[in-house]
């Protein structure tokens, strides 16, 4: 039986351990061409501990963690307001929305249902915001992931590219409403 956990808002002294978890979830979303060295730098220049600390202080970014007996199991990162990417503009139509960035959980806690409350958070988070919908991008490659955002109510919407080191990857944008 999985252990129990909670999800809750993350804090500025989660950041070291929130870029730890990013380092070992990121790699397993990328698709098979991704290179270890681009894999690497994403890590370094995105999922950084200061990086962490630069989302948890940013007031249109709400940190989530899962939190299990041995600290940090998975995390989201949400960002509210209008896509600045204009693909992903012209793609999402339900306005205001609040973007899923970043969802990940663990490798040892897949299946535990950390994921499906982290989503939940999140909607909730869109829902007290009175966004219409919910937005994200996913890697055309990831179909795993792709099938979670569909049995949780989203779309394909749109496309967009999604730079991991010097390597330019095509992601899906799916969205839903709340």
């Amino acid at each position: 039986m999985p252990s129990q956990f909670a999800v809750v808002r993350a804090i500025s002294s989660d950041a070291a351990e929130l870029a730890a978890v990013a380092a070992e979830t990121f790699p397993l979303a990328c698709p098979p061409s991704a290179t270890d060295a681009d894999i690497a730098d994403f890590i370094t220049t995105v999922l950084s501990e200061a990086r962490f600390t630069e989302y948890l202080a940013a007031p249109e970014r709400t940190v989530l963690k899962a939190v299990g007996a041995d600290g940090i199991i998975g995390y989201a990162i949400l960002v509210d307001g209008t896509p600045d990417d204009p693909d992903v503009r012209a793609a999402v139509t339900l306005l205001p929305t609040v973007e899923i960035s970043k969802l990940y959980v663990l490798p040892d806690r897949h299946g535990d249902g950390v994921s499906v409350a982290l989503m939940t958070a999140a909607l909730d988070h869109a829902r007290a915001l009175d966004a219409a919908g919910v937005w994200l991008g996913v890697n055309q490659e990831n179909t795993r992931a792709q099938r979670f955002y569909a049995k949780h109510g989203f779309e394909r919407v749109g496309t967009k590219t999604f730079l991991v080191g010097e390597q330019l990857h095509h992601d899906f944008v799916m969205q839903r409403a709340v």
